[in-house]
């Protein structure tokens, strides 16, 4: 078992440990995820929240553990059922995810969507998420608690955002940037450390 957040760690939270907010839809306000950030800039972020001192430690999800709490376990595109509508509006997407036909292209205070059933808030849509593996190839055959290979050039980034198309936010979908990528669509969640 693992705790991860019920949300995308927000501008107020990235602000809170950071001094600052890089995110560019400042104007969504302090409840909208942090975006415009790096995977390094993330480590740096998690590196201060865990100096804190406080009695829970953090980091990056793996991919699956990202991947397992998206499902909660469910067999389908999400845990609203299959996308059947790929590039255009999914009624089953429509009521748990900001992405391009709902969100107007921008982001969406964390939390305004439907959870999935272990009461996480936008695993797919609204920001992509950055998680703490490498990017690689699936090993093949059936695994359990799979881990990325121990190195590479890209970090792997799960769930979609505000800017992809229905069939980028799929919890299967997976992508990747070099950790020192940033834009307006890649935010993060966090998982305590037990």
């Amino acid at each position: 078992g693992y705790w991860l957040g019920k949300y995308e760690v927000t501008q107020g939270e990235w602000e809170a440990v950071m001094g600052s907010s890089p995110s560019q839809f400042s104007e969504c306000g302090l409840d909208c995820p942090a975006t415009n950030v790096s995977w390094l800039e993330v480590q740096e972020f998690i590196r201060r929240l865990n100096e804190r001192g406080t009695r829970a430690a953090y980091q990056l999800p793996s991919e699956a553990e990202w991947e397992y709490a998206a499902r909660a376990r469910s067999g389908t595109d999400s845990h609203a059922g299959d996308i059947s509508e790929h590039a255009g509006n999914d009624r089953g997407l429509e009521g748990i995810a900001w992405y391009a036909q709902n969100s107007g292209l921008r982001t969406h205070p964390v939390g305004g969507k439907r959870t999935n059933g272990w009461g996480l808030h936008d695993m797919l849509g609204n920001v992509w998420e950055w998680v703490g593996d490498w990017y690689g190839a699936y090993p093949g055959g059936e695994v359990t608690d799979p881990t990325g290979p121990r190195s590479g050039s890209t970090r792997v980034k799960r769930g979609g955002s505000w800017g992809s198309n229905a069939r980028h936010c799929r919890a299967a979908n997976r992508d990747d940037n070099t950790p020192g990528h940033r834009d307006d669509s890649i935010g993060f969640r966090l998982v305590r450390i037990p």
